[in-house]
């Protein structure tokens, strides 16, 4: 039984264009497979405990000698790591926030990269390299090759990057759409007929890939 672990972090519900994006790509999956295993979470709404002394200190010690304090802080990270090393595709709802992700996600990332979800160094291998990762994400200007600010990305680098920690890089891709502060920003109305096309073919993308993801 395959299992979808989907998760939002954009702080806008309505016209939030990753929420869109994510839940289109979740609708579709769910009718592929339709004995599958769905899990929710919205950090935006119930955003996770940033990385603080205690949670550093559960990562370097063993259980038997935390204290209560400890204990109930490694509690909330062992819940999200067991979310996701149950999840056989994880879908990531993420818009651009100054140029880089939700501090919420973040705060997700602290929590579920650690030892028990770590690769071995070795081998290679790790309990997370055969998870597929689906990144619905929405910028609001344009940052492809070639753009003024192509170099301004932070979100897909970072990510790439980080999810490589735990082997999350190696089935991973991006459904993007592009200028979506067009209809927003008087500044980018220019850009309009472009955000429709970007929103609609990442919208189609979404569709594709959950039918065979």
């Amino acid at each position: 039984m395959v299992a979808l672990l989907h998760i939002d972090t954009s702080v806008r519900h309505e016209g939030s264009v990753s929420r869109e994006l994510s839940a289109t790509y979740a609708e579709h999956w769910r009718q592929a497979n339709p004995d599958g295993v769905y899990t929710y979470r919205d950090l935006a709404e119930k955003p996770v405990p940033h990385l603080n002394a205690l949670t550093l200190a559960t990562k370097m010690l063993p259980p038997a000698d935390f204290t209560p304090e400890q204990a109930a802080d490694a509690a909330v990270s062992q819940e999200l790591v067991d979310e996701l090393l149950a999840a056989d595709v994880v879908l990531l709802g993420v818009p651009m926030y100054n140029f880089s992700i939700p501090s919420t996600l973040k705060a997700w990332l602290d929590r579920v990269i650690g030892p028990a979800t770590a690769i071995n160094k070795e081998t290679g291998e790790g309990a997370l390299v055969d998870t597929r990762v689906v990144v619905a994400a929405s910028k609001g200007g344009s940052y492809a090759p070639g753009a003024p600010r192509a170099d301004f990305d932070h979100l897909e680098p970072y990510l790439g990057k980080v999810l490589s920690q735990v082997g999350l890089d190696r089935n991973l891709r991006f459904i993007t759409a592009e200028f979506t502060l067009a209809h927003l920003d008087p500044a980018l109305a220019q850009f309009r007929e472009h955000a429709d096309a970007s929103r609609s073919a990442a919208l189609e993308s979404a569709r594709e890939l959950a039918r065979i993801n």
